[in-house]
């Protein structure tokens, strides 16, 4: 059944969907030395530690109109950060019209909604390549939410949230509900594409593939960086002090990280 804000549904109960987003972004640098690769993983370690991740999931939860009901978090060694939430819904003063919209969500302290009980986590993952200067830095978000609102209205925060290379996203909403009748309601909102959450100015950084299965409410979006700057691939220092032939073998290592990545398969590289 399609549905829009002017289509509104009386449920019998509960709204018993689960719409679950997975975003993970990556970010890739090119160390020389063993040294500066331990300097980026010390930086990322950083600047996506437990605290601060924590206060990005606060950010998410603030904008999909979440109550926090528990923290846990946690900074392994040697590198790597985890964050997970507990949530519950506030109370509804109005129906969240806005929540039926294929459009991007907002940014923070732009709008309140709501939602059922439900969890956010985060999951940091540092790591580099055992041969050549390859740093990959990779973040799981998940944001799984009950009730009408779509988890998909936090997608613009997180994703000016970090620097991305690469971006997957998977959007997917499952379960039922039921009208007053007993009709099942598999899907309470209309989507296309998870790229209709993204802004528009967003969307011209990025080459974009969706792959969708709609009859079964699943969609996949991932995406690549168009612009390529060497610059903002090597850490501690520019492109100025390679030589063109270094300049040359590490925008072809990093580009060719990027790519299996983006398209999920090891390539051969030559």
């Amino acid at each position: 059944m399609k549905l829009t804000s002017e289509q509104m549904v009386t449920l019998h109960g509960f709204n018993n969907l689960t719409k679950s987003l997975s975003f993970n972004m990556y970010d890739i640098c090119f160390t020389k030395t063993k040294e500066e690769r331990e300097a980026y993983i010390a930086y990322i370690d950083k600047q996506y530690n437990a605290d601060r991740l924590t206060a990005l999931l606060n950010t998410v939860a603030d904008i999909i109109g979440a109550h926090v009901l528990n923290i846990a978090k946690q900074d392994y060694v040697p590198q790597g950060a985890s964050v997970t939430m507990l949530v519950s819904e506030g109370p509804i003063e109005q129906e969240p019209n806005e929540s039926f919209e294929e459009s991007p969500g907002p940014l923070p302290d732009t709008v309140v909604m709501h939602l059922n009980t439900s969890h956010i986590t985060v999951h940091t993952y540092p790591e580099y390549h055992p041969d050549e200067g390859i740093s990959t830095f990779r973040a799981d978000i998940d944001v799984s939410t009950c009730g009408e609102i779509s988890p998909l209205k936090a997608l613009n925060f997180l994703i000016q949230s970090f620097d991305n290379d690469i971006l997957t996203m998977d959007y997917r909403v499952r379960g039922f509900t039921r009208d007053i009748s007993g009709h099942k309601l598999f899907i309470d909102h209309e989507i296309s594409s998870i790229q209709n959450y993204i802004p528009n100015e967003i969307k011209d950084l990025y080459q974009m593939i969706d792959v969708n299965v709609y009859q079964e409410n699943i969609f996949h979006t991932k995406c690549k960086l168009r612009e390529f700057d060497l610059n903002n691939y090597l850490f501690g220092y520019t492109r100025e002090s390679l030589s063109e032939e270094e300049q040359e073998e590490i925008e072809k290592s990093v580009k060719w990280e990027m790519d299996e990545i983006f398209y999920g398969k090891n390539m051969i590289f030559s």
